[in-house]
């Protein structure tokens, strides 16, 4: 459990000095471990609001909705907090953490993100009720990249 927050929070650092420095790519290695981040091209970032180690972002997610051809407003969108790979359900031949029309709390886990070969459970740290679903089960993942919407409780 150690080696799993320590790996989380260099992510979460090496994400935000990225982020800090404007940098499209970063590599770092040290002790035989080799990291490498980049942000995908051609992606326009929207401002982010901090939910404890969550990005969540409010408001009307305006491609999705427009791709869905209606106006969503008050949704929150659960952003993926790392790069990943994306899976619904805790192993293979078990039920999906959670479906559309599902009602969540802030402790609920909606999905896990593996990276570097450890399992994240990512939890949804708002409450409301899953609308979409906009990855697929095994689909990598980029830092940032919505994964759920959310409408509020």
């Amino acid at each position: 459990m150690d080696d799993e927050k320590k790996t989380k929070r260099l992510l979460n650092e090496l994400i935000e000095l990225m982020n800090a420095n404007d940098l499209a790519e970063l590599e770092v290695e040290d002790e035989g471990c080799r990291i490498r981040l980049r942000k995908a091209e051609g992606r326009v970032e929207r401002p982010v609001v901090y939910s404890g180690g969550l990005p969540v972002q409010g408001g009307g997610v305006a491609e999705h909705a427009a791709a869905a051809g209606e106006r969503r407003e008050n949704v929150v969108t659960i952003k993926s907090p790392m790069v990943g790979t994306f899976y619904r359900a805790p192993s293979p031949d078990a039920d999906a953490f959670v479906e559309v029309n599902d009602s969540i709390n802030e402790d609920a886990v909606i999905c896990i993100i593996e990276a570097m070969k450890v399992m994240n459970e990512i939890k949804a740290e708002c409450k409301g009720t899953i609308k979409d679903i906009l990855v697929a089960n095994g689909e990598p993942v980029e830092y940032g990249q919505p994964l759920f919407i959310v409408e509020p409780a």
